[in-house]
Formats: structure tokens, sequence, C-alpha cells
């Protein structure tokens, strides 16, 4: 079963949570600039999937609190832990405070429909801890993703967020996404625009 079958066989009911608020990379580490105490590095045996939860849900309760449910904005540890069985997880930490997180995977498989190049990869759970925010971790996570994206053997990375999330699809579009499609799936509340970009070898945009 892929990450896509597993999100799109779950049907719920969102209104509650509205009511409530949504080669092997295992050795490498990178330290970024903008916070000198972060590093990052491949999701580990020991790490804690209950920890990487809260942080998604950190990370994307304030879209949630606007409307925009995002799944991993109220997921559970155990479709954490499936997510990350998808892909590579890579995690930024300050000390033991994790603070940022992005799950990658090249190929990735899309589902029937879904308006995605064949060979193309994709990466989901791209998360910053919201006290991190503007410190240009996200952008780091990011081009790390494309990086591995690159590197697994992918010329293109295809992904979606919600279409209603105008500061976060205009952030990506500065980066080189172009949209090429639209999407729904059964674990939010809005519908998706899918984005594109082609990669060069190293994993730059072109």
């Amino acid at each position: 079963m892929t990450v896509y079958s597993h999100l799109s066989r779950w049907r719920i009911s969102l209104r509650p949570i509205l009511d409530r608020v949504d080669g092997s990379p295992a050795d490498r580490s990178e330290r970024l600039g903008s916070r000198e105490s972060v590093v990052v590095r491949s999701f580990a045996e020991g790490d804690s999937v209950a920890h990487l939860t809260r942080l998604l849900h950190r990370a994307y309760s304030a879209h949630a609190a606007e409307g925009r449910v995002f799944f991993a904005s109220y997921q559970s540890v155990e479709d954490t832990a499936y997510r990350l069985r998808q892909g590579e997880c890579w995690v930024a930490l300050q000390g033991s405070e994790l603070v940022g997180t992005v799950t990658v995977a090249a190929p990735h498989e899309a589902p029937d429909g879904y308006p995605a190049p064949a060979g193309s990869g994709a990466f989901w759970q791209l998360a910053v801890d919201p006290s991190y925010r503007g410190a240009g971790l996200g952008k780091r996570l990011l081009a790390l993703a494309e990086e591995r994206i690159a590197a697994l053997g992918s010329a293109q990375v295809v992904i979606d967020t919600s279409a209603e999330a105008v500061d976060l699809v205009g952030w990506y579009r500065r980066r080189g996404y172009v949209p090429v499609g639209s999407w729904r799936w059964g674990v939010t509340n809005y519908e998706s625009v899918v984005l594109l970009k082609e990669l060069a070898p190293g994993g730059h945009g072109l």
C-alpha cells in the first residue's frame, strides 16, 4: 500500500478538528547557518515518533485555526509512523529539541489521475516549529529535500498544498514551483494545488 492509498482510504468528519483548532543518508548531517546550533540529520532508531507528531501538530495548527485542516495537523502517531516508512525522514534539532522535519521519496508513486509525471519525486511533512519560523530553516529543509530527490534519480519534484494557503503557495512559487493541476484528498477539507519543479543535477532548480 502506498502512502497515497493510505491517505485516500480515510474518510473522516473534520468538524470536531476545526472546533479544536490541523545512497543511504543515515550518516549525513548538516548544520544550518541561520541557527548555528541547529543540526539536520536523518531520523534514527530511537527517535520519538510521538515527539515528531507533536511537532507536526504545532507546525500546522495555524492553518487549522484558519479553517484549512492539513492531515499533519491532526494525524495520529500511527499515521506518522506509516508516513515515515514511505521515504527518508530528516529532522532538525537544536540540542535535543526537535524543531523541523521533512520526508522525501523518489520516485514516488501517485494515485491514478494525480497530475504528476512518472518517475517524479515528492516530499511531505515539511514542518518547522512556529518559534523557528523566519530563521531560514524551512528553506534549508526544502533545499535538502530537493537535493535528496535528485540524488535518488528523479528530475522533477511534485507536491501539493492547500490552494487556499495563498502565502504558502507563493512561498513555493518563489522557489521555482509551478501549478500543474489540482487534487482532493479525503483527509483534508480543501482542494489542493499540485506544484511541480524541474530539478537540475545536484537538486537545484533549472
